[in-house]
């Protein structure tokens, strides 16, 4: 039991070792300083290295440096004639040979004899010498072995080693009568040994087929007799089990059934947006082509029915059965009716026919229309992908059933019938447009269409001029955002502002947006940029300005829905947001329509800041002055109005309401954005209304700037002033119950917000610093040491330290050299040691080898 535990105790040690010889070093501790370029005589410092091998280095640089040299020391590059008297005029040849020999002699003699054998002495054996034996050139004596055995042939020899000039020497008198009457060319004589070898190839190959024929002739009578070597009894003979068979318990059954599962099948590849976009070009394409030829009169079919030619050797293999042509596979009695099949075809189609011709004219009728109500079901949010996809389906659809429609004979149809068609084509809407070059070409195409027929004018100019399609499609799509964003400006300008087309064609905007965001970026910035220096340019003459127009308005909102909001910084809608802020501290509110667009403009804002919830002072003051504009009587209330408001004078009472009972059966609603435009009231009841819509439009915005703001720090602070309005000065009482319902929502937010923190402001002094002391800057060099009071001593001394730091660590590095080199002579020493030492006790063996060979051999001698 002793034996396996020694066994283990090495076997942890040499696992011990292996483990710390293979220790990792941590990768982050390396040291690299990089080096851009060697140079020659420079001691390089940029190195890598590790923490506790900085030795190892150092020798590594040694055996790359002072090693070389100590093995290149004796050694010259070139040769130079070192023969002793060589150039020296003066000696004798005989005395230059005599004294080459000497210290030839001389120096044998003191380093490699030193430890050789007498050259005088013979060594022998049986009374041979060992260096005869050596040659190894005696016979073979063994009577097994023929003589011809490792000989080659004299004709071999001579053509293959003989430079060739066997086949060319002359024969005796002898070979010329024993053979042919005249020496054989070269050129025979290769001939002949061509022949020979493909003569000896052939027999190979023969040889060959005739183990292979054997081969095969025992593989078949192997297979014969290896049915007596199975020993398994026939079926019949063999007993019957009376057993049944085991059932199979519920997981075999369950894994059988999953190996009989149907695979998952691939889907299909996912179009890119390039070949989408080729698809519904071609689409269009199609469909364009059909609206023409209606308008033409031509037949419907005259393009499908043109007979292609078919060659001989067609299969046919395109052929696509219709779904009237497909039978139904029926089983009566074990066996497949196909009579039955044929007859169920055959009323089908009748049915199908007549079917065909009822409903032929109706659909002919209502084709266009149809096409325009599917192709407008696409509504506000028609830009998205699923959208699109369904829009596409229904075009596609639209296809169909105009093919169908068309698929009737031109020849079945009336004059009159064929030309209501040829009008109904010419009324249908165009399926391919070209882009337009300018804001008047685009004007045209779209004046005098519905909004819904514009959208769909503007989207079908997109799919055909798509960029991937042509080369110089990408900067007309790009010409038509500008374009557009300019038509959308011109329409909300009207009179009456045309909403609807605005709302059709934001959609449109939105796609060309995501095809090219630095374009749209650049449009909206210009746009954006000239409205804010207009805005300055008044400011700085009149010292006012008015509230944005209504396309202003549109261009804020489409800004929002084309870039994030929520960004700290965006080169959009930031400077947007920057617009609106500016528009609601520097417009004065002089009557109703400003208020109106300050509440708009009020919308704009909370939307830029609903996702980052950043906080607008000007959103808060315009809320608080519009509200303040509700209160009869302002002139002592408990918060101040800063301006574009006034806490008393004109125009600081527009929201007061005139007739108070006349507007109890208003309802709350949304304000429409055609109140921006100059108001044309009828009567008092109407501006109260309108008074009442602007109060419930501005609480509506107080509620969502209390869910907006209610984790601010100091949010009691913010809405201390509009709760004072709320609760002690606005009229509640007086407007309808919806009203009162929200401002009771609204106090209740507001008291239910959290304490706020004291606000910051200045102290009223600035508190007494500490004194300070300058302190005294004194150059120290080395402590504890002499220094010399001038700069020439002090360069002396420190030149001097300089010089004693360099000596000891030049006295360092010659130690270490001196040290390494004397461990590598050892080394050597040892080498040659041990190799003196292998071979004597080779010649030890030998000599005790022979001399153990001789003492037998006396021995066999005496007996």
């Amino acid at each position: 039991m002793g034996k396996p535990t020694k066994n283990r105790s090495v076997a942890d040690k040499v696992r011990k070792t292996k483990t710390t010889s293979q220790i990792k070093n941590n990768p982050f501790e390396v040291k690299i300083n990089r080096k851009k370029f060697d140079i020659l005589g420079r001691k390089s410092k940029h190195d890598v290295g590790l923490p506790g091998v900085s030795r190892s280095k150092a020798i590594n640089k040694r055996k790359e440096t002072l090693l070389k040299e100590y093995k290149t020391k004796d050694k010259a590059n070139k040769f130079i004639d070192r023969r002793f008297g060589e150039y020296d005029t003066k000696m004798d040849p005989e005395d230059k040979i005599l004294q080459r020999f000497a210290l030839e002699r001389q120096r044998t003699h003191d380093k490699k004899d030193m430890y050789n054998l007498n050259e005088d002495e013979e060594l022998t054996h049986y009374g041979q010498s060992l260096a005869e034996m050596e040659k190894m050139n005696d016979l073979v004596d063994s009577d097994s072995e023929t003589d011809e055995k490792g000989l080659l042939s004299a004709e071999l020899t001579a053509s293959h080693f003989g430079g060739g000039g066997g086949l060319l020497r002359k024969k005796t008198p002898g070979e010329e009568d024993g053979g042919s009457h005249r020496a054989k060319s070269r050129q025979e004589l290769i001939e002949e040994m061509i022949l020979k070898s493909k003569q000896d190839k052939r027999e190979r190959q023969t040889q060959k087929e005739e183990a292979q024929v054997l081969t095969e002739k025992l593989d078949q009578e192997w297979k014969s007799i290896h049915g007596l070597l199975a020993h398994k009894t026939p079926m019949a003979e063999r007993p019957e089990r009376g057993e049944e068979k085991p059932k199979l318990d519920e997981y075999d059954m369950m894994v059988r059934e999953l190996g009989f599962e149907m695979k998952a099948q691939p889907s299909e590849r996912m179009k890119t947006p390039e070949e989408v976009a080729r698809e519904e070009r071609e689409r269009l394409q199609k469909l364009e082509a059909d609206r023409l030829r209606r308008m033409m009169g031509e037949a419907a079919g005259a393009a499908s029915q043109t007979q292609t030619h078919l060659s001989a050797d067609d299969l046919n293999d395109g052929f696509i059965l219709d779904h009237d042509d497909k039978k139904a596979l029926t089983y009566q009695d074990g066996k497949l009716n196909i009579e039955q099949g044929s007859e169920d075809e055959g009323e089908d189609g009748d049915e199908g026919e007549s079917s065909q011709e009822e409903g032929s004219g109706e659909e002919e009728d209502q084709e266009e229309e149809e096409e325009e109500e599917e192709e407008a079901s696409g509504g506000d949010d028609s830009h998205s992908d699923l959208d699109s996809e369904q829009e596409s389906g229904r075009e596609e659809e639209e296809e169909d059933m105009s093919e169908e429609c068309g698929a009737q004979p031109q020849s079945q149809l009336t004059e009159e019938e064929r030309k209501a068609e040829q009008e109904a084509a010419k009324a249908e809407l165009p399926y391919t447009f070209t882009a337009p070059e300018s804001y008047a070409d685009l004007k045209a195409l779209l004046q005098g269409h519905s909004p819904e027929i514009q959208r769909l004018i503007v989207s079908r100019t997109q799919k055909c001029n798509h960029p991937s399609l042509a080369v110089g499609n990408k900067l007309k799509l790009q010409k038509l955002f500008g374009f557009l964003l300019e038509y959308v400006g011109e329409v909300a300008t009207r009179t009456p502002p045309e909403l609807c087309t605005v709302n059709k064609l934001i959609p449109q905007l939105y796609d060309l947006c995501q095809l090219f965001p630095d374009v749209a970026c650049k449009a909206m910035q210009s746009t954006l940029g000239d409205s804010a220096h207009s805005m300055e340019e008044v400011l700085e003459v009149k010292g006012r300005a008015a509230f944005p127009r209504l396309d202003m308005l549109l261009y804020l909102k489409i800004t929002a829905l084309l870039f994030p909001t929520s960004d700290f910084r965006h080169p959009v809608t930031t400077p947007a947001l920057l617009y609106i802020s500016q528009a609601l501290c520097k417009c004065p509110v002089t009557s109703l329509e400003d208020v109106t667009s300050g509440l708009v403009l009020c919308c704009l804002a909370l939307e830029y800041v609903s996702f980052s919830k950043r906080f607008l002072p000007e959103l808060m003051n315009f809320l608080l002055g519009t509200l303040h504009l509700a209160v009869p009587e302002n002139s002592s209330t408990g918060y101040s109005v800063v301006p574009p408001f006034r806490q008393t004078g004109k125009c600081s009472d527009l929201l007061v309401l005139r007739e108070p009972e006349a507007c109890l059966p208003w309802s709350m609603k949304q304000l429409p954005l055609a109140t921006i435009q100059p108001l044309h009231l009828a009567s008092d009841q109407h501006a109260d209304q309108h008074r009442l819509w602007c109060v419930s439009t501005c609480l509506d915005l107080l509620k969502r700037c209390c869910v907006i703001y209610r984790d601010l720090t100091s949010f009691s602070h913010v809405f201390q002033p509009i709760r004072t309005l709320l609760s002690k000065h606005l009229p509640v009482k007086s407007y309808p119950p919806p009203l009162q319902e929200l401002h009771a929502e609204i106090l209740e937010a507001i008291s239910c917000a959290k304490t706020s923190h004291s606000v910051l402001v200045f102290e009223k002094k600035k508190p007494i610093p500490l004194k300070l002391f300058t302190p005294k800057i004194v150059e120290v060099l080395d402590y504890g040491k002499k220094r010399g009071n001038t700069k020439d001593e002090r360069e002396h001394e420190r030149l001097k330290h300089k010089y004693k730091k360099e000596f000891k660590g030049a006295l360092r590095e010659i130690r270490k050299d001196s040290r390494f080199l004397a461990q590598e002579k050892l080394s050597e020493i040892m080498s040659r040691d041990a190799e003196r030492k292998k071979k004597v006790k080779e010649l030890f063996g030998s000599l005790a080898t022979q001399e153990g060979e001789w003492k037998a051999l006396k021995r066999r001698k005496r007996k």
